[in-house]
């Protein structure tokens, strides 16, 4: 029966969490990602950085939207498969509300100029959180002291930046480097193992 009450406050603290972040977020998938660390991170303590960078990372590689992405693999570290639909429910619900009702006063939300000026005010703000989450994500490559890893960023910052080449190229290519990191030197240790054998 406790552990019935102790899933249920989680589910509904997962809940709480996600709807406010997802309500009070303007920006797009990065903010929400960098409120989402300080929240379960370093607020509630509910994941280790190094976790919250994996989701991330996972949630950016991912189709759909990003925020949406993390919250299936928050709820789901968190409470299972209901602490995903839970965490999504929670992600998806403010927005799909919002924009409903945008849709409806389109008119009269395009004409307004206290609006647009809000709007237009705003990107300053989302500008200076996503730079946060720049520089929280390279301080962690850094930390790292890896060549590979410090390389990968570079060059992909120079790939993105200065060639133009498609985000999304470079993120495959970075996910290719990634899965080669991790299963070459597996594949060479059990070649080596089977020429011990024989």
């Amino acid at each position: 029966m406790q552990q019935t009450q102790s899933k249920a406050k989680m589910l509904w603290q997962l809940f709480r969490a996600t709807f406010t972040l997802s309500a009070f977020t303007f920006g797009g998938g990065f903010v929400i990602v960098s409120l989402m660390k300080k929240k379960f991170v370093e607020e509630l303590g509910w994941l280790e950085e190094n976790e919250m960078l994996d989701i991330t990372a996972i949630a950016q590689s991912s189709p759909g939207p990003i925020p949406i992405n993390a919250s299936v693999i928050l709820g789901y570290r968190m409470c299972g498969v209901v602490g995903s639909l839970v965490a999504i429910l929670g992600t998806a619900l403010p927005p799909m509300v919002i924009i409903s009702l945008i849709a409806v006063f389109y008119t009269q939300f395009r004409q307004n100029t206290v609006i647009a000026t809000a709007l237009q005010v705003m990107r300053a703000g989302v500008a200076a959180v996503i730079f946060d989450v720049v520089l929280n994500l390279a301080k962690n490559v850094v930390k790292t002291r890896r060549a590979l890893y410090l390389g990968l960023m570079v060059g992909a910052f120079f790939a993105a930046v200065v060639c133009k080449v498609s985000a999304m190229l470079v993120i495959l290519v970075c996910l290719a480097v990634g899965l080669a990191d991790v299963f070459v030197p597996m594949l060479r240790d059990k070649l080596a193992q089977k020429g011990e054998e024989t």
